[in-house]
């Protein structure tokens, strides 16, 4: 739980620091320390929740695929039908919450995202509505296609723009920040590992025709 610890005390530091002169529309500055604190704790358990539902019913889908194959090297040994059916809805009943609960650990992420780019409650949700039609959509095919495998970096980027929208988060607690910047700090880094990834993919496959052309010079020709 070493995530959690930080979390509570990168909470501590805001609550002391930046909530104690939050800003305020029209300039004012008031103290919310413990609105942060109340709000950080309730985010932390929410966490915890879905993080432990998530592994609870990975554990049970787990637990289900090995009763399943069991049943079915048993039953392929005894010459018995397996029932198929009440194994295949066990499992998929398990593989459908797990889903559910990693679905809603995102969108409780993206919620959270929203808010370090805008207040808007119309701009928020438009942006989380494409996103769920859209960007999951996208998320999917490109899972498919193995995208990332050839993008190594593109995974390491969404990181940094998560951890980068964390910090101005917690800054903008106190200070106003202009949406245009937070939007492009997530571009930024997005744009610099794609930029990166192709720049590895190019340095392996001249590094690989080395490789071919030295291994070509290198072997001598045989005659009789």
């Amino acid at each position: 739980m070493l995530s959690v610890c930080i979390a509570l005390v990168v909470l501590a530091i805001s609550a002391m620091t930046f909530a104690t002169q939050a800003h305020q529309h029209g300039g004012t500055h008031v103290d919310k320390a413990s609105t942060v604190l109340l709000s950080g704790v309730f985010g932390l358990i929410t966490y915890l929740v879905v993080g432990g539902l998530s592994g609870y019913f990975e554990n049970k889908l787990e637990e289900e695929e090995e009763r399943e194959h069991e049943a079915e090297e048993e039953a392929r040994r005894s010459g018995k039908k397996v029932p198929a059916v009440v194994m295949a809805g066990k499992a998929a009943f398990f593989m459908f919450l797990y889903l559910e609960v990693l679905d809603a650990s995102f969108s409780f992420d993206g919620v959270i995202a929203a808010f370090a780019i805008t207040n808007d409650i119309v701009l928020m949700s438009l942006g989380l509505g494409i996103g769920a039609m859209y960007v999951r959509s996208l998320t999917v095919y490109l899972v498919r296609q193995g995208t990332l495998d050839d993008y190594v970096y593109l995974e390491h980027g969404a990181h940094y723009a998560i951890g980068a929208l964390a910090v101005i988060l917690m800054i903008s607690i106190r200070y106003q920040i202009p949406e245009v910047v937070t939007g492009l700090i997530g571009v930024v880094l997005i744009a610099w590992s794609f930029w990166s990834s192709v720049r590895r993919n190019r340095r392996l496959a001249a590094d690989e025709g080395e490789h071919v052309g030295s291994a070509e010079k290198a072997e001598v020709p045989s005659g009789v």
